[in-house]
């Protein structure tokens, strides 16, 4: 918004009429008029006298803050879009930089329309375009500045694919300090830049390190909607859940126990007794391939460690220990295979 129209937007708001205002101003009220209809501007002397009648801040009348709303921002970006495609760029562009200078602290609508302005020189042959990267990078950067996470790391993101595709490494991987260590996007943009400069056995690290933890978060979702589906008493997806979850250890290399263990919670919910006993004989069968995806053909850059025979023999032993547990496996009193293993 422009200061007139911020004056008349509060002028309305306090029920004033602008003979009103003006009388209480000391001004006439074709100078109220001409404020608010963007003719002239009120004298630096009565910029405070103006708050303090609207009740506002002179940041607000001054549009030094952020004024506009989702919507008005969308509304502008879009608006930018349209004199793209029937104006030339460079009007286009001048546009742009008159409306960010009206709101100059609205840090979303310096991304939104520098994401514009940039895909817009990516899409098409502009000519000299090459002009107008520095301003470009620098809306990108009044909006790193943002206290909103979100839009310091979309700036972030546009900043880190600016200088990769001009191929200034260097430059990128600054950027990557602005990723947080716990996001998965960080190592995903350090390995393409690790790919982009030669670093191939980096790179491919850095990729199967993604899966490997992306393979426990599914894990972890996939048991989060297992348990749902076991609340509402939804078994038909609780097995179908379990049979992911089977599928998923399979396609990840992770062996045979990561794709035997998911069935035994649901076996124990219906009190299965032949299912749960066939899990169990699996499980310690099978307690020995836990280790197995570190000879896996798709982590083979990660370079795991060996898994002593120290840890299966104390495995094997904790997971006969928990099958003899009372509270959640005495239901299989008297099933002959589960006392066997038990036993053991």
């Amino acid at each position: 918004m422009k200061i007139g129209e911020v004056i008349r937007k509060y002028r309305k708001e306090k029920n004033l009429t602008q003979e009103e205002m003006a009388q209480m101003l000391g001004v006439t009220a074709p100078a109220v008029n001409k404020w608010e209809n963007g003719n002239s501007l009120p004298d630096i002397t009565l910029v405070a006298p103006i708050a303090r009648l609207l009740d506002i801040t002179t940041d607000t009348l001054l549009c030094f803050r952020e004024a506009l709303t989702e919507e008005e921002i969308n509304r502008y970006t879009l608006e930018l879009e349209e004199r793209l495609k029937q104006d030339s760029y460079e009007d286009a562009f001048q546009w742009a930089r008159e409306k960010l200078q009206q709101y100059p602290n609205c840090e979303k609508l310096y991304l939104d329309m520098a994401a514009v302005l940039c895909g817009w020189r990516l899409m098409k042959e502009i000519p000299d375009s090459e002009a107008h990267e520095e301003e470009i990078t620098g809306y990108y950067m009044r909006a790193l500045g943002s206290s909103d996470e979100r839009i310091r790391y979309r700036a972030a993101d546009s900043l880190f694919a600016f200088y990769l595709r001009k191929e200034d490494y260097d430059k990128a991987e600054e950027y990557l300090s602005c990723f947080s260590f716990q996001n998965p996007e960080k190592k995903r943009k350090q390995a393409q830049l690790y790919a982009r400069t030669g670093r191939k056995q980096e790179a491919y690290r850095a990729y199967e390190e993604l899966l490997f933890s992306g393979y426990q978060m599914i894990n972890m979702d996939l048991h989060g909607i297992f348990s749902l589906a076991m609340e509402e008493g939804n078994r038909e997806k609780a097995h179908d859940i379990v049979e992911r979850q089977e599928r998923l250890a399979r396609l990840f290399e992770m062996g045979e126990y990561n794709e035997n263990m998911w069935r035994l919670e649901l076996a124990t919910a219906e009190q299965d007794g032949d299912t749960a006993a066939d899990v169990m004989e699996k499980l310690l069968e099978s307690c020995r391939t836990l280790g197995n995806y570190g000879k896996a053909s798709l982590f083979e850059h990660m370079g795991f460690k060996e898994v002593s025979e120290e840890f299966y023999r104390q495995l094997e032993e904790n997971l006969r220990k928990g099958f003899r547990d009372e509270d959640t496996y005495g239901w299989l009193r008297g099933n002959e295979r589960w006392e066997a293993i038990t036993a053991g």
